[in-house]
């Protein structure tokens, strides 16, 4: 990903605390170059969940810019950047890296990951240019 959408996940996620924040990337080969920060619909701490109308109207502005959809973010205000069990089964976008933002300690810690059905793995996560 780019270091400017790197810098504005971690803004987007220390701005929402202590509710969980989440959002889309989009970009080209495989890089994030663009980040859709979403409104979490449960204005929660411990989940979130994006409006699917919201959701439409990212994917047809992701095609206007011939983007694709790289990856989805969230925060975990309080606990590790590891996917929860309800990450796992809510996941509608296997194809897409999973960002997990954990503001439990004073500096964030983001880990990425690739996930589909039970199966949970770690990915690394490149910031360019």
């Amino acid at each position: 990903m780019t270091k400017n959408v790197w810098q504005r996940i971690i803004f987007h996620c220390k701005e929402e605390f202590p509710l969980e924040a989440c959002g889309l990337l989009s970009g080209k080969n495989g890089i994030a170059e663009t980040i859709w920060p979403m409104e979490n619909v449960n204005r929660s701490p411990i989940s979130f969940s994006m409006d699917l109308d919201q959701i439409r109207r990212v994917f047809e502005l992701i095609d206007k810019k011939h983007e694709s959809l790289i990856g989805i973010y969230h925060s975990h205000p309080t606990a590790e950047a590891y996917p929860s069990l309800q990450d796992i089964e809510y996941n509608n976008y296997p194809e897409a890296g999973y960002l997990i933002v954990s503001l439990a300690k004073q500096t964030p810690i983001v880990k990425c990951f690739q996930m589909k059905a039970n199966y949970v793995k770690q990915l690394s996560i490149k910031i360019v240019h």
